[in-house]
């Protein structure tokens, strides 16, 4: 696949199939062991070769010393009273330092089903969009995850628990990293068995990224967070679209539509008293109107420095009465994990001691 950013020795999941095999040869392995041991991480979240019991205990052994198979290590795990874990994963970043992401584990409500865990990952360190309501990009963006950093969050997550579904919407904006995050997914359809319609990526919605990806038939739903029917509150709540209108970000989805087949959800988080009255429903349900897509409101999930509220259940039945009433399909996501900081917009950078040379 690729090699850390920071140089750093190569691992498992940085090597894809060919050079893994080479790599499994060169320290005296077979080929097919290589297929083993991909197979077991991959499929089975296996994370130490110890786990791999079908290879020689010798080369599991060399192997452990040799060829890593995660780059990341895992420095705090918080779990909710839902049972929502949150990894705090710590990735090299170089001169001895780490940079951290964080990645959720939601399992099902419902501890019988067998529809698996939602798993929510990270694109990037910190984000460069800024929206004010958001934890994550309060300290800006540190670097592009790599893609087998992106890919080891779904093997972390698998280890955790059958994996059902993913979302694409932890910290970062994903078209901004979208060569790395498309190479990541590639592996997590063909090898994980996670298919195209059971990814999710959220975008704040570039419009001519958007149109470049659509023709390519990418295997992943799209989520845009809009998060407001007016432009001017929009370039507060979404810094980085200043000056993009709303109409083609929506034109965006539209083309998106007609290219891939696959409907459009539009985002949008309810702060009270600013986003969540009557005439912004009205005036949301007038700009999708026609339009073949669906609407997810999120109620605002606190972060302490951002000044926003969690607007009233009597506010959020009401704007989703209104875009009913005006034909809109939409949902309401009380996001969980919220006790543990893991719901959504809650996720951020944490500082971790730098490390010694």
């Amino acid at each position: 696949m690729d090699q850390a950013q920071s140089n750093e020795a190569p691992t498992l999941l940085s090597l894809d199939a060919a050079a893994l095999r080479e790599r499994f040869v060169a320290l005296g392995a077979k080929p097919f062991h290589a297929k083993i041991a991909r197979e077991a991480v991959l499929q089975r979240g296996a994370l130490d070769y110890a786990q791999m019991t079908s290879l020689p205990a010798a080369l599991r052994d060399t192997l452990a010393r040799e060829l890593p198979i995660l780059s990341g290590r895992e420095t705090d795990r918080r779990q909710s009273r839902d049972a929502t874990t949150k990894l705090l994963l710590a990735f090299p970043r170089g001169a001895g330092r780490d940079a951290t992401v964080e990645v959720v584990h939601i399992p099902p409500k419902d501890p019988a089903s067998r529809k698996g865990a939602t798993l929510c990952v990270s694109t990037q360190v910190g984000c460069p969009v800024a929206c004010p309501f958001c934890a994550s990009g309060r300290n800006g963006l540190v670097r592009n995850l790599e893609a087998h950093e992106i890919l080891e969050q779904f093997v972390r997550g698998r280890a955790l628990g059958e994996l059902g579904r993913s979302v694409v919407m932890g910290i970062g904006e994903p078209l901004l990293n979208y060569a790395h995050l498309s190479k990541a997914l590639d592996v997590v359809h063909d090898e994980m068995g996670i298919g195209g319609r059971k990814i999710t990526v959220s975008t704040v919605g570039f419009p001519e990224r958007l149109r470049r990806i659509a023709p390519t038939k990418p295997r992943f739903q799209l989520a845009i967070s809009l998060h407001t029917p007016f432009q001017e509150q929009r370039d507060v709540l979404v810094p980085a679209m200043k000056g993009v209108s709303i109409e083609d970000v929506l034109e965006a989805g539209d083309d998106w539509f007609e290219q891939t087949g696959r409907e459009v959800t539009y985002e949008y988080v309810l702060l009270a008293d600013e986003n969540d009255s009557v005439e912004h429903a009205e005036r949301l349900a007038l700009r999708v109107a026609g339009r073949r897509c669906s609407v997810n409101l999120i109620p605002f999930n606190p972060v302490d420095e951002s000044g926003y509220r969690r607007p009233t259940q009597f506010s959020v039945d009401r704007f989703h009465a209104v875009l009913a009433e005006r034909g809109v399909v939409a949902t309401v996501r009380w996001s969980r994990g919220m006790e543990g900081d893991a719901a959504c917009g809650q996720l951020r950078v944490r500082s971790l001691p730098q490390r010694a040379n």
